[in-house]
Parts: structure tokens; sequence; C-alpha cells
């Protein structure tokens, strides 16, 4: 499991700035990649082949802090930050962030470790993300979990088109500030977790934010007592258009892999609904397909992680990469 290039340095802690006790222990990672480096943090053992944990838009590897250490403690867990996100290097200047490219960046991955299939669990963004990864390579998937959005979403095409003018105009000017190196607006830590709590529309309880800060924020060098998101701020006008829904469809037509999807009652679709039940009356017509509904805010496994970590649980020792090697092990015998 060694890599080329590969650093570690081993913590407990939920991150630098919190008084939180030990989560679980991990250790910090670093993969070099052509323009920097991927930066992760690897639960449990690192002599066998791991969950790939992806994090929402604007989110990082924190996002897992408190779902992973009520998973079973022999399977190991890689949570890692996307480019541009948490400690990972942004993407160089003039270089537009697209759903796509993380694509790259699961491939990337899967040949430094030469691992020949993956085990997917993504939320939100990067929930979007194993959707694809498993229609487009279903030769390289061996399980899927995806937390609260499904699929690619649909916008009508007059508001797709406005939208993608407005990011494309909004980046070229952020990628202008971002060349500058000028320090960004700070603000006390106190202020911070209020930002995190109003910028996720509330759907990050208060008292949990802090583990979207820790791998989020810089400290300032204007004002001592103050931080700033660390986080590359071209990622705002990220690009989430994908495609077509008969596109989400044939996706969905494609997937073979164990799938479990985990919806939050209280969240929304993100789309009109139509087009999330479409793709999810095709998945749940396959015999590997789990659905789970649980109450809970969009942030369900970060406020609420002991309501799906059961069902987690027993799809993880299902068909995730100890149950694979069991399965390996008995054939030969």
């Amino acid at each position: 499991m060694e890599s080329k290039g590969v650093l570690t340095r081993r913590y407990r802690h939920a991150g630098d700035l919190t008084d939180e006790p030990p989560t679980r222990e991990f250790a910090e990672i670093t993969i070099p990649v052509p323009w920097g480096h991927i930066s992760g943090k690897w639960f449990g053992p690192q002599n066998e082949q791991p969950i790939l944990g992806l994090h929402g838009w604007q989110d990082n590897a924190g996002t897992y802090d408190l779902l992973v250490p009520l998973l079973p403690p022999n399977v190991p867990f890689l949570s890692i930050d996307l480019p541009g996100h948490g400690l990972s290097s942004r993407l160089p200047d003039g270089c537009f962030y697209n759903t796509t490219d993380n694509l790259y960046i699961i491939l990337f991955i899967m040949k430094q470790y030469n691992w020949q299939k993956i085990s997917l669990v993504g939320h939100s963004m990067s929930s979007i993300i194993a959707f694809m990864f498993a229609a487009i390579f279903p030769d390289k998937i061996d399980m899927v979990i995806g937390i609260d959005a499904l699929k690619p979403h649909q916008r009508p095409p007059v508001s797709a088109i406005r939208t993608l003018e407005i990011r494309m105009d909004e980046f070229l000017r952020e990628d202008e500030r971002n060349r500058s190196k000028e320090e960004p607006p700070s603000y006390s830590y106190d202020e911070l977790i209020e930002r995190i709590y109003i910028g996720t529309f509330h759907s990050i309880n208060k008292e949990r934010c802090k583990y979207m800060l820790a791998r989020n924020i810089q400290k300032s060098d204007k004002y001592p007592d103050k931080y700033f998101f660390s986080r590359d701020r071209r990622l705002k006008f990220y690009n989430y258009l994908v495609g077509s829904q008969e596109l989400c469809v044939e996706m969905a037509k494609r997937i073979d892999c164990p799938y479990l999807f985990i919806k939050a009652r209280q969240s929304s679709y993100f789309e009109d609904k139509k087009y999330y039940d479409e793709v999810l009356e095709i998945l749940q017509k396959k015999s590997n397909f789990e659905y789970l509904v649980v109450d809970g805010s969009h942030h369900v496994h970060i406020n609420h992680p002991e309501r799906i970590s059961e069902q987690v649980n027993a799809f993880i020792n299902r068909f995730g990469p100890l149950a694979k090697q069991k399965l390996a092990i008995a054939s030969k015998l």
C-alpha cells in the first residue's frame, strides 16, 4: 500500500483549532499531483485499501469526522480534500473548477496506489461525482454510498445558460483577485462559525460547524486574533452543469455495482423532483441498490451520523473492501 511521495503525520483530534476530544485516530497524508498535492485523513489500517470518502461543495475531509468513528474499526477510510478545498492545492491560475474534472482525481489516486477498483462514499457534490464515476467506469467500482444528492441536477435551459454566463464572468474577476495574493477578509472564530452556519442555510448545526472549519481556515497575518477562509474563493463559481436528463438516465442504466443512497427528509431535491424520481426508479429495479430516507438536513451525516451508521455499516460489511477480500479467500478454499 505504500505509495511514492506520500507523506504521513498522525493525529487524533478533529482539528488544531478545536478543543474537541479525539474522534478516531488518523494519519494526515499528502498525495502528489502535477499541480501540487491532494491532502487527506487516512483512518484505520494503512496496509489495506480504504474506502475513499469525498466531500460536498466548499466542504472538506472533516465532513466524515463524526461518521467514521461509527464505522467498523477494521475498515480503513480515506477522506480527502478535493482540489481547492481544505488543505489540498488549488488548481493553477486560470483553471475553472468543474464537476467532471473530479473524476480525474479519483483515477489519479487509484493509479498512485495501484488500485484496480475503488469503493466510494460521497456527500452532495461528491455523491453526484460517485454516481457519474460508477456509470462511466463500471469496471473500476466496487460499491457506492451516496448522501443526499443522487445525480447531476437539471435546470431549465434558459436558467442553465444564464448561470454559466454569470459564473464565468464572476470566475474571471475572482481569478484576478486570486493572483494578487492579497489576504482575504478575516473574522473571529465565532464569526467564522456563524458564516458556516448561515452559508449552509442552517444545514449544519452550529455546534458541529467546527468540523468544517478545522481544515478550512488560516490565521491572519494582519490581525492576530482573526482567521480567514483558506479554500479557493474561485470555488464559489464552480461549474456543476453536466448534461441532460437523458444523459442521467443512461448513466443510471449503466450502474451495476452495489449502491446505497441516503436521502435526508428535510433537504431539498435541488431540481424538479420528477427528474430525481425518474433516475431513482431505474436504480430501484437493480437488485443491489438500497434506498434509505432519514430525518435530517442536507448534512445529516454530520448532525446525526447515528441515523445512518447502522445501514452504512451493514452495507460496508456486505460489499466493502474487506468483504471482497473474504470472498476471494473463500473462492480459493
